[in-house]
Order: C-alpha cells, then sequence, then structure tokens
C-alpha cells in the first residue's frame, strides 16, 4: 500500500518519525510496481468506468434487479457531485434484486467474476455487504439484504454483464 500524506510542514516531521518507528515503510519492488502502475492508471480508470457504465445500464434493464446505485447513470448523481467533486463516476456499483434471499445466492453463481472484498483492482469482484461485510453491524446501520455490490475490473462489459445475468436468472 502506498499513498500521499499533504500536511504541514511539523505533523510531516511527526509522521516521518512515526512511519521510521513502525516499519510503514514500501520495499523496493512495491514501490518499483506502485511506480510502474501508475503510468497506466489514468487508462485503466476510464475503462474501468466505461465498463461499469455499461454493467450498470444493463442490469437497469433487467427485470429482475429492483434497482441500481451507480452515479453514472442519470438518476444516479442526484447532486451533481460527477464532473464537480469527482472526475468520473467510478467503478463501483450496487445494485438490488427483488428478494435478499435471491441476493445471497447469486456471488457463489457467478463463474468469471470473483466472489470477495476489495476495491478498485484490475478484476471484477461481487460481494454481499449483508452476508459478509456488515454482517457485525447493528441491523439500523446495514444495507438491505437484497443488495449486491461490484467493483468493476478490466473484463469486457459484455462478458461481465453475461456473467452477473446468469448468475441472477441461475438462481432466482
Amino acid at each position: 500500500m502506498g499513498g500521499v500524506v499533504a500536511s504541514s510542514p511539523e505533523w510531516a516531521t511527526r509522521l516521518r518519525q512515526v512511519r521510521a518507528v513502525t516499519g510503514g515503510i514500501l520495499t523496493p519492488w512495491p514501490a518499483y510496481l506502485l511506480h510502474r502502475g501508475l503510468a497506466t492508471l489514468p487508462v485503466r480508470v476510464r475503462a474501468q468506468q466505461s465498463t461499469a457504465h455499461k454493467v450498470a445500464a444493463g442490469l437497469a434493464e433487467h427485470e429482475l434487479v429492483r434497482t441500481v446505485r451507480y452515479p453514472g447513470l442519470p438518476e444516479g448523481d442526484p447532486h451533481g457531485l460527477v464532473g464537480t467533486q469527482m472526475s468520473g463516476p467510478g467503478s463501483l456499483l450496487a445494485f438490488e434484486l427483488r428478494s435478499a434471499e435471491h441476493a445471497g445466492r447469486v456471488p457463489a453463481a457467478v463463474r468469471m467474476i470473483t466472489h470477495a472484498v476489495s476495491l478498485g483492482g484490475v478484476d471484477t469482484l461481487i460481494q454481499h455487504p449483508a452476508g459478509l461485510t456488515h454482517r457485525p453491524v447493528a441491523p439500523e446501520a446495514k444495507p438491505h439484504a437484497s443488495l449486491l455490490r461490484v467493483s468493476v475490473g478490466l473484463e469486457d462489459a459484455t462478458d461481465i454483464l453475461g456473467d452477473l445475468v446468469q448468475a441472477i436468472e441461475g438462481t432466482r
């Protein structure tokens, strides 16, 4: 993991000391990989956003999908933040099926997409938050059990949508 801390010079000095004591320093190989990957980051982000838009639009038309939440759809950005607060809609989307039981079965039925929790990688991932990451969360703060979350990767939009549709239809 790598990143940047923007701070005052005083805080930077304090954080540098914490970093030295805790060992929060990239080793040469991960630093090289991070540096190399940054060169293609804008191209990958644009591709993932384009694919996510196509997947979201396709899911929005499916009869078994109740709703799709994606800032790139016309109804997905009610506050107009895309283009002002953020430069694009991103590659994460969520959608709800008509029942919680149905949603709980879909992640195990995908063939190409990986059932895992992560954000922004090059592989498409799916998860059922209510049954996985949000299990220990208080009921009033938990997402509805019919919701599924997808982190769209670099695979072809037709392949991703096809895998989601076969899993949705095959588990109804």
